[in-house]
């Protein structure tokens, strides 16, 4: 029987990124180098504050959702993450 894979492989804004089983998308986020995720309404970059989903500045398109909050999303194989930054 086959090891069980240690990371998943994700889409974000259409580069491949290979990240760890088990993190949250905010995580995989920054460890792409995309800090700035959305930007506000002034034009200001906004990226992952809280962690915990208090804030909502965290959010991004998942698998064509928008406004999901990236902080409370396990990565997937295969998700396809979209950013406004």
């Amino acid at each position: 029987m086959p090891e069980p894979s240690t990371t998943v492989s994700l889409l974000i804004d259409g580069r491949s990124v290979d990240v760890p089983t088990g993190i949250t998308v905010a995580s995989a986020l920054a460890r792409a180098g995309a800090l700035a995720i959305r930007r506000s309404r002034t034009g200001e970059p906004r990226g992952a504050l809280c962690g915990m989903g208090i804030c909502h500045e965290c959010r991004a398109e998942i698998n064509g959702v928008p406004h999901q909050r990236t902080c409370l999303v396990s990565c997937g194989h295969g998700m396809r993450i979209v950013t406004d930054a």
